[in-house]
């Protein structure tokens, strides 16, 4: 038996836009973390909103019922104190806020003082900063209360609260996942802990939303830096740990907020030790890429997906995340030949099919393509043959696809890459064509290893698919290579270019020849267009298309 104070890390998945489905999470946890003796619960950053609501913030009622939703949960937190984040409005502003909540009434509220405005993040449109680093005395336990971004920074709100004597600072968190930021994210909170001195929990949001995972991975750190507990990856979790810290006397008229004065210490029975296990990097993307996804269909009310099955490597993945997603009856592929399909990626696409225990079909192109030419046959008089009759091939396959989505309720799963998608090698209402982009920020030569992980699990993407060339078979003999650089040269280029802003000249003294740099880059600016009529898709990488590298189409600047 143990008196010291158990604080309980609520890692859910919200929706955003679910008030009530939100608030029965949120009750459905307390109660737990009541079960297990807890004394604190925490739940992430806007845990009532969901993150990030984005313009319906600028709905006066979505405010309004996110404040009512708020009261709601106050009303019948009874026994613990409970620690969430929501919207909160002051005359015409509004705020990214925490409250503190104790035996039925909201004891405080704390507004985040440091707000994000870069990548994803778009705080400053919607919020006014906060400027009152709360602290909290429970029981002679003084605790406080910081938003994500608060603990970010060399002048943290955690370093007032610390010298208004705090021993400990709730972190909540919406922070988005990409490759590897655990290792970020720990490194931050060890060094405010012990630049502090202060026992510092970390919760982090879990799910998907719209390009956006959040991978949870919460994690409390004690103020030597050391990793106290963390919580599981992807998954919703409740995070139960024991926290030992001294009980001091409140001094008169002190700036602490009275939670409870009484002493609140009690016997609770041992908690069980929890094994500290992170996945290993290819194994988190995976993971990443399969959250997203299950989210995307789970909160928008899709059920089956349909893919165009290519007999080549990114539909193989794209089909093998589709089943571990949604299930293999959820799934269906389709193969659709034209006189330039090999015969290999035919067997390829059929034995993908039978491994993964998918409906497929085949849907031959061949006459409908012929019949388009000779329909444009006056139009094109005089022309060559050229890209235009490649592009025809790939939107009657996107067409195709279409019309079984329209017909069956399927959502189009498009299965281009970040490599395909950054050169614009990619067809606009062909292969681009679909609801949601699954790999649509992995490169290429990532798209293999994610393969191979999967593979290591359970054979399923047969192994001719890794070791043949990649081509999108629209004309006699293609390769992928007749038009790009290998994937192996293209993808180094092409982060460096897209995601750590480097110029020409930088790129070229990397050690790549300055002809294929400048064709790369000069491939990247003219594609934009394409790339902002393209699906969502998930972001796994530090900078993706979309919310993250907002680059203007008309563009007069070349490097």
């Amino acid at each position: 038996m143990n008196n010291s104070l158990r604080i309980a890390l609520a890692q859910i998945n919200c929706t955003v836009g679910d008030l009530k489905g939100n608030y029965n999470k949120i009750t459905e946890y307390i109660a737990k973390a009541e079960n297990s003796g807890a004394d604190i619960v925490v739940f992430p950053e806007m845990a009532i909103t969901g993150y990030p609501p984005e313009d319906l913030l600028l709905k006066p009622k979505f405010v309004n019922d996110n404040l009512e939703t708020l009261e709601n949960l106050a009303n019948n937190v009874k026994k613990i104190v409970v620690i969430v984040g929501f919207v909160n409005k002051k005359r015409k502003d509004i705020y990214n806020a925490a409250a503190v909540i104790y035996d039925g009434k909201i004891k405080g509220i704390y507004h985040k003082m440091l707000l994000p405005n870069y990548g994803v993040f778009d705080e400053k449109r919607y919020f006014s900063s906060g400027d009152n680093p709360l602290v909290f005395n429970y029981g002679g336990y003084i605790f406080g209360v910081d938003i994500c971004e608060d603990i970010w920074h060399k002048e943290t709100p955690a370093k007032k609260q610390a010298k208004l004597g705090a021993k400990i600072v709730f972190n909540i968190n919406a922070s988005p996942y990409f490759a590897e930021k655990i290792k970020l994210r720990e490194n931050i909170v060890r060094k405010q802990a012990k630049l502090n001195n202060i026992i510092v929990p970390y919760i982090n949001l879990v799910g998907g939303q719209d390009e956006l995972v959040f991978d949870g991975q919460s994690l409390i750190i004690d103020n030597k830096g050391k990793l106290i507990s963390k919580a599981l990856a992807f998954k919703e979790d409740l995070l139960v740990t024991d926290i030992n810290i001294p009980i001091q006397k409140i001094k008169k008229n002190s700036k602490i907020i009275n939670i409870a004065n009484k002493s609140i210490l009690k016997n609770k029975v041992d908690l069980p030790k929890r094994e500290i296990k992170s996945p290993k990097p290819t194994e988190e993307i995976y993971n990443a890429l399969m959250l997203g996804l299950t989210d995307y269909f789970r909160k928008n009310g899709f059920k089956k997906a349909v893919i165009g099955l290519s007999g080549g490597i990114d539909s193989a993945l794209v089909a093998t995340l589709a089943i571990d997603a949604l299930g293999r009856e959820n799934v269906t592929g389709v193969f659709m030949p034209s006189q330039f399909s090999s015969a290999d990626s035919q067997e390829d696409a059929i034995q993908l099919a039978s491994n993964l225990g998918i409906r497929f079909s085949i849907i031959p192109i061949k006459q409908i393509f012929e019949t388009y030419l000779l329909t444009l046959k006056h139009n094109f008089e005089g022309q060559p043959q050229n890209i235009t009759e490649e592009n025809l091939q790939a939107r009657i396959r996107g067409n195709l696809l279409m019309a079984l989505s329209n017909k069956f309720g399927c959502l189009v799963l498009t299965t281009g890459n970040k490599s395909e998608m950054s050169a614009g090698y990619a067809t606009l209402y062909g292969d681009m064509a679909g609801g949601f982009a699954v790999i649509k920020d992995v490169p290429k030569v990532l798209v293999y290893k994610l393969s191979e992980y999967r593979n290591s699990l359970c054979e399923v993407i047969p192994k001719r698919i890794f070791t043949k060339e990649p081509t999108a078979e629209l004309k006699p003999n293609q390769k992928d290579s007749d038009t790009l650089p290998k994937y192996e040269t293209l993808d180094p280029i092409l982060k460096a270019y897209i995601e750590d802003d480097k110029d020409l000249e930088q790129i070229v003294k990397m050690g790549y020849d300055k002809n294929i740099v400048t064709k790369v880059l000069n491939m990247v600016d003219k594609s934009e267009y394409k790339r902002r009529q393209s699906p969502p898709g998930i972001k796994i990488t530090h900078k993706a298309f979309g919310k993250d590298r907002r680059m203007p189409i008309t563009n007069g600047y070349k490097e």
